[in-house]
């Protein structure tokens, strides 16, 4: 089955365990205001691949991968089938794989393509169901209907939040993200990945504006302070 695929990366080292091949398909139906690949959003961009060749590739990398695949994007639950096809085949050489989702949509291959998924991470946008509501266009129910489908199949997940200065660093959130990500069995470790702007460029390029342009980046310092305090690795 073909694929829309916006780019390949052979040595990602932030999407997952290990150094990994990462994935990232065309699509995606959120336009979320910090997004950092607007190139994605067309789902009649980037280049048409088959699940086979995309195979090819990574195994050419695969000496140099500690980790396994990410399939990213975008969002690859708008391809769920081709990523069913990738993972199923991917797992058949015994590779890692590694699903980077929102958790946005319940594709009908979505429980055939878990069982092929060794981990998910997860990117809840807000904890808050009005603000995810509001700010994203997405229903909180969609991603933890998700989260509770995976503590069921006992599915390792990472859930993942961008922390933007001024928007989601307030304690009381983060306080109850941290309640929410540990109250699933299935969830090792929560990661607060800060807000940055070095996708600016690439706004101007589409002729898009960013959302948050006009946001501060979080600082390095006030990043470890609120990993320390509110993310966990277990």
């Amino acid at each position: 089955m073909p694929g829309r695929v916006s780019s390949l990366q052979s040595l990602g080292a932030a999407d997952g365990p290990g150094v990994r091949f990462v994935i990232f398909l065309q699509g995606c139906p959120l336009r979320c205001p910090y997004c950092h690949n607007p190139e994605t959003w067309a789902e009649n961009g980037g280049q048409t691949m088959e699940a086979g060749e995309c195979l090819e590739k990574i195994r050419r990398a695969r000496p140099y991968l500690s980790g396994g695949v990410t399939l990213s994007g975008g969002e690859p639950l708008l391809q769920a089938g081709f990523a069913l096809e990738l993972f199923q085949k991917l797992k058949a050489e015994c590779f890692h794989t590694a699903l980077d989702t929102s958790g946005c949509l319940e594709p009908p291959e979505l429980g055939a393509l878990l069982d092929v998924t060794d981990l998910v991470l997860l990117d809840i946008k807000r904890v808050n169901a009005r603000d995810c509501r509001r700010e994203f266009g997405l229903s909180l129910e969609l991603p933890l209907r998700l989260l509770r489908r995976l503590e069921e199949r006992n599915k390792p997940v990472w859930i993942r939040q961008v922390i933007v200065p001024g928007i989601n660093d307030k304690e009381d959130e983060l306080k109850d993200l941290r309640k929410l990500a540990g109250s699933f069995s299935c969830v090792k470790r929560l990661e607060l990945l800060p807000f940055r702007k070095l996708c600016a460029p690439k706004y101007a390029a589409l002729g898009l504006p960013f959302p948050y342009g006009d946001k501060e980046e979080l600082r390095e310092d006030r990043h470890r302070e609120l990993q320390e305090n509110y993310g966990f690795i277990m």
